[in-house]
C-alpha cells in the first residue's frame, strides 16, 4: 500500500490514517526551501571563488546538476517566460531554486500546494508536477480554461492523465465529476495518490486503461513520465495494458461535457472510438494536444481536425487572464482548444470565477 512522508510523518495515501514518526525529523519544503534560499549568496561566493569543490554547502552539486543538463537554461527561460511567471520572475526563479536544492536532500514524494483548495504531490523526475509547481499552472491556458469553464454539475473526462493534475483541478478545486484515465501503472499509482490527499474519489472515476478504436490490448512505454506513449512492437520499458474506447466507457448523463485528451500521438485512434459521445452536444469542449506524433501511427491529424469541424466544433485559443476567447479557425502543433456553442462557453467564462495560485488571482 503506497505511503510517503510529510513534516516528518508517514501518510498511508488510501485509508488516510497518519503514522507519527519522530524518529524522522525532516521539516516541510517550505522550511528547508526558506533554510537552502538563505544559503544561497554565501554558496555562490564560494562557488565563485572555487568553483565549490570546497564548499561546506553543498552547491557544486546544483552546479554539477546545472552543467549536465544541456536544457539548462532553455529550462530556466521557458520557466521566466511562462506567462503565469512573467510578472512574478523572482518568485518563479525562487521556486525553481528551492525545489532544485529541496530535492537533493528530499529522495521522496512531498505535497505541495496546488491551487488554494488543492494540493499536488511532486517528487524529482516528476516532469508535469514539477512544472505546476514551478509554473502555478504548467499548462497555462487550458488549465486556465478548465477552471474557469467547469461547474460542479459538469464531467470532465480525462485521457492520458498521467499524475493527475487535470483532474485534482476539475475535482478537487472545482468539484466536478471526472473520468480519469492513465494506463502505465506506476503512474497511475501516483494519479490515486493525489486522489487521495485531495479526498475526491467519491468525485472521481479513476481507470487504469488505454482508449483506442477498438478493445484489445497494446503495449505502452513506462520511464518516460508525461510522455510514455503506445508501442506496437514491444521494447525495453513497455508494459501491456487493456485498451477500451469512449463510447464503451461513457454514459454521457450530464448537461455538460469537457473532453481532454493527451496521448502521445494516438489522439485519433481515441476520437475514433469515441464518435457517439462526439455527436453529442453535451460535449462543450475539446482539450487535445496536436504534436504531429500521430504519423507515427499512420494518423494524419489534419483529417482528424476536419473531422472534429464537422461535428461543429472550432479552434480558439484562451487568455485566463482577461478570460478572453479569439477564434483560430486553423490546426496548431501544440495544445489546441474545441469548442461547440461558442454562445454557451462564453457565458460560462463571463461569470464571476476567480482562483488563487501561488499568491496570484486568474
Amino acid at each position: 500500500m503506497p505511503n510517503f512522508y510529510l513534516n516528518g510523518k508517514l501518510y498511508n495515501t488510501f485509508t488516510h490514517k497518519i503514522f507519527d514518526r519522530r524518529v524522522l525529523r525532516m521539516q516541510s519544503l517550505y522550511e528547508i526551501s526558506k533554510f537552502c534560499i538563505a544559503l544561497i549568496p554565501l554558496a555562490n561566493k564560494y562557488f565563485l571563488i572555487n568553483s565549490g569543490k570546497n564548499c561546506m554547502f553543498p552547491f557544486h552539486i546544483f552546479k554539477k546538476q546545472a552543467l549536465n543538463n544541456m536544457n539548462f537554461y532553455r529550462v530556466i527561460s521557458n520557466i521566466l517566460n511562462h506567462p503565469f511567471n512573467r510578472r512574478h520572475k523572482l518568485k518563479a526563479f525562487n521556486r525553481f531554486i528551492k525545489w532544485q536544492l529541496a530535492s537533493q536532500v528530499i529522495k521522496y514524494p512531498v505535497i505541495v500546494p496546488f491551487t488554494d483548495k488543492t494540493r499536488l504531490i511532486i517528487k524529482k523526475g516528476m516532469t508535469g508536477a514539477t512544472g505546476n509547481y514551478y509554473c502555478g499552472l504548467h499548462d497555462f491556458e487550458d488549465m486556465g480554461f478548465l477552471l474557469h469553464f467547469l461547474r460542479k454539475d459538469d464531467l470532465f473526462i480525462d485521457v492520458g492523465a498521467n499524475i493527475g493534475s487535470y483532474t485534482v483541478l476539475a475535482s478537487g478545486h472545482v468539484g466536478a465529476n471526472t473520468i480519469s484515465i492513465e494506463p502505465v501503472p506506476s503512474t497511475f499509482k501516483n494519479l490515486m495518490n493525489n486522489i487521495a490527499i485531495n479526498h475526491i474519489l467519491p468525485k472521481v472515476k479513476p481507470l487504469n486503461i488505454a482508449l483506442g478504436h477498438e478493445k484489445t490490448e497494446l503495449l505502452i512505454t513506462s520511464t518516460y513520465d508525461t510522455i510514455n506513449n503506445i508501442k506496437y512492437k514491444e521494447e525495453e520499458g513497455t508494459v501491456k495494458v487493456s485498451v477500451d474506447t469512449l463510447d464503451n466507457i461513457i454514459e454521457p448523463d450530464h448537461n455538460n461535457i469537457l473532453l481532454k485528451i493527451d496521448v502521445e500521438g494516438f489522439e485519433a485512434a481515441v476520437l475514433k472510438g469515441g464518435k457517439n459521445l462526439l455527436s453529442n452536444p453535451a460535449v462543450k469542449a475539446i482539450i487535445m494536444e496536436l504534436n504531429g506524433l500521430g504519423e507515427q501511427y499512420g494518423f494524419d491529424e489534419k483529417e482528424m481536425h476536419h473531422f472534429l469541424v464537422q461535428q461543429g466544433f472550432n479552434t480558439y485559443s484562451y487568455s485566463p487572464y482577461e478570460k478572453k476567447l479569439t477564434a483560430k479557425n486553423k490546426l496548431d502543433i501544440n495544445n489546441t482548444l474545441y469548442l461547440r456553442n461558442e454562445e454557451f462557453v462564453k457565458k460560462r467564462l463571463g461569470e464571476p470565477v476567480v482562483i488563487n495560485i501561488a499568491g496570484q488571482e486568474i
